[in-house]
């Protein structure tokens, strides 16, 4: 059951036959495809991964050795575990979030811990480990994504005998799953000139599976009743090539098609509005021609239960480049080497004698081996004499190193003994800076490719598949989500090295210390890592009474700024009485210059008709000499102005000469 989609809802009318024929017709044409462009290299990947020598993999015909060097399958694993490391390393590995105008967050962290409890009960990290596996190896990683029923039991109590006793069992829940099956390239069938699942008319799935489990699914209703045949072995779909036998009884050959199929093909009774000549459709297929269902997308986003991606993109193509495709030519170089060093010592290492075939007696079993005595007929420097053919080059295991290295070169896959090398030796932290940068920025598009294209399409079509047939556990909404990778393996630690580096430039008092340790731990792989952590939080929080006295500084802190406020308002409100005091006297001093100036003209005259006159007489000497000098005042103004003016004027003159000048030079230059 595992290995099926489990359809929960009605299978609806059997369809015309015309959808086998067109199903198989594509089968047959994408398999031609495959198999001329792809199966072959696939299946030698697939061998140096495994370390599996075949004859099609001989350099040479002379060639005796069938050793494979390690260095592709360390490659392989390095990578793969580093992109694990980086997606798995932390626990959480996935996030969601919900629109801007949702206030309400406690929704979201609830469908978080249900996914991530499903997951892990549906084993879905092992599942991911080996669609990589697979990506490493031949350049393409594929998933199919299976619905499964099953009953979910836990152990419970419940009360009996009103409540005088309690009865201890198990109780049993009826629930659905989502499971990640991984598919092998030799099983996967895709459009030739599509990219991805979504942009080809469909995918198809051609393997054997176990004969039982499409019985069980067609007890439940799932699939067609028909009596089932044991399927023919097939080598081009095979999990396991390298077998000497293959298992020919009770299996079944299972075609599934997810994608377009002609609208005729599957008649329904609701009513057409869709203009489009194709549907989406589900069709699987028995034995190369027993249906056993056909109909349109049971999903409710009619969306292809079907994720892959490449490991490394190749423009215009569905199928990608792999560790063992990058690799290749280094490895099959190294092989050749080690294999001719292997083979030339088996004729230098054992050793060999040269003999005089007719001075040795009649029936003499020529082998050497320690005691046995050799008979000869004559004296045996003449009969007998040691033979080798020459001493080993040590230089072949020189070249052997360095094609290790090329290894490594291509695939950007490097462990600490190969970091030095490539970096010719120099240990310096900017040359091991360098290397390193080199090498994480590789591993870093690799992951963000496997979460664009892999691992986020897998999680949203896994949410929208419960919350079609578990909407009790899983509400219908509109959730947006998003891989939460952390660093691999080699990033973390070049970022622990860089953190300490950091940490040495400053001193124990300064704020930034605290949590550069923080980080520091956090990035390592410790079995305590949490516990450290909050020790270390914890030890940077203040006690209660660090608290308080911190509480009370503020308070007088607040205090002392409140005083000095007062003090500042103080010192402005006398500011502002001192200038309105003296805009008041401002105001009074020509009166108070008028009355001086009255005071001034009848100082030491009586109040008499003569003194009257004599008042008038110096009132008008009075007005004449504040004339004169008001006269002689605007006369001083004037002249000043026409100095400054006079200045104005010899200054805009100067400067018209110097532009007529600075011009005519551009002119003469111009010309």
């Amino acid at each position: 059951m595992d290995d099926e989609y489990v359809n929960l809802t009605d299978t609806g009318d059997a369809s015309p036959p015309g959808v086998v024929d067109y199903v198989i017709d594509k089968r047959d044409q994408w398999r031609e495809d495959y198999t001329s462009n792809y199966e072959e290299d696939h299946d030698e990947y697939y061998r140096l991964w495994r370390a599996k020598w075949s004859r099609e993999d001989q350099q040479r015909m002379s060639e005796r050795s069938k050793l494979i060097s390690p260095a592709l399958q360390q490659a392989v694993e390095s990578s793969v575990a580093e992109v694990e490391e980086a997606t798995f390393g932390r626990g959480k590995w996935f996030d969601l979030w919900d629109d801007t105008d949702d206030k309400e967050s406690k929704d979201i962290e609830y469908l978080k811990k249900k996914l991530m409890e499903d997951f892990d009960s549906s084993l879905i990290r092992k599942d991911i480990s080996e669609c990589l596996i697979n990506a490493a190896v031949t350049g393409t990683g594929m998933g199919e994504l299976v619905l499964e029923a099953y009953n979910e039991m836990k152990p419970a109590t419940r009360p009996i005998m009103e409540g005088a006793m309690s009865a201890f069992g198990v109780e049993s829940i009826e629930r659905v799953r989502v499971r990640l099956r991984p598919i092998k390239p030799n099983t996967f069938l895709i459009e030739p000139t599509a990219t991805s699942i979504d942009d080809a008319v469909g995918v198809i799935i051609d393997e054997f599976v176990p004969k039982h489990q499409v019985e069980h699914l067609q007890d439940t209703g799932v699939y067609e009743m028909m009596s089932l045949e044991t399927a023919p072995p097939d080598t081009n779909i095979e999990a396991d090539k390298e077998l000497a036998v293959y298992p020919d009884e009770d299996r079944v050959r299972l075609t599934k098609y997810y994608g377009l199929v002609p609208k005729e093909l599957l008649p329904t009774d609701e009513e057409e509005t869709d203009p489009s000549r194709y549907v989406e459709a589900v069709v699987v297929i028995a034995n190369n021609g027993q249906l056993l269902k056909a109909q349109r997308s049971p999903y409710m986003m009619k969306d292809r239960p079907v994720v892959a991606f490449p490991w490394d993109i190749v423009p215009d193509r569905f199928w990608g480049r792999g560790i063992c495709e990058k690799g290749y030519m280094s490895q099959k170089a190294l092989d050749t080497e080690l294999r001719a060093r292997i083979d030339a010592l088996g004729l230098i290492v054992h050793p060999m004698m040269a003999m005089d075939a007719t001075r040795m007696p009649r029936g003499f079993k020529p082998e050497i081996r320690p005691g046995k005595i050799i008979l000869t007929q004559g004296p045996p420097r003449d009969v007998l004499e040691p033979f080798k053919f020459g001493n080993l080059d040590i230089n072949s295991f020189t070249q052997t190193k360095a094609l290790q290295e090329m290894v490594q070169q291509a695939t950007g896959a490097i462990d600490s003994t190969g970091l030095l090398s490539s970096v010719s030796g120099d240990t310096k932290a900017g040359a091991v800076s360098m290397s390193l940068g080199a090498v994480i920025k590789r591993h870093k598009r690799t992951l963000i490719n496997f979460q664009d294209a892999f691992l986020v399409p897998f999680i949203r079509k896994a949410a929208w598949r419960y919350m079609q047939f578990d909407p009790e556990n899983y509400p219908v909404k509109d959730y947006k989500f998003k891989a939460a990778s952390t660093l691999g393996i080699i990033a973390r630690e070049y970022e622990v090295s860089q953190l300490i580096s950091l940490l040495q430039t400053m001193s124990h008092d300064s704020p930034l210390y605290p949590a550069l340790i923080q980080s520091i731990v956090d990035n390592m792989n410790l079995a305590n890592r949490e516990e450290l952590i909050d020790t270390l939080e914890s030890a940077n929080k203040p006690t209660p009474e660090q608290q308080q006295e911190a509480k009370r500084a503020k308070e007088r802190e607040e205090e002392v700024h409140q005083a000095q406020v007062g003090v500042f308002k103080a010192q402005a409100a006398e500011s502002n009485a001192r200038a309105m005091k003296y805009q008041v006297e401002a105001r009074l001093e020509p009166e108070k210059m008028e009355i001086d100036r009255i005071e001034a003209v009848t100082q030491g005259m009586d109040n008499n008709d003569g003194d009257a006159q004599e008042f008038d007489r110096r009132m008008t000497i009075l007005d004449s000499e504040l004339k004169v000098r008001d006269q002689r005042l605007k006369e001083q103004e004037s002249v000043h102005k026409m100095k400054r003016e006079t200045k104005q004027d010899a200054h805009a003159e100067k400067t018209n000469e110097a532009e007529s000048t600075l011009l005519k030079k551009l002119g003469v230059a111009n010309g």
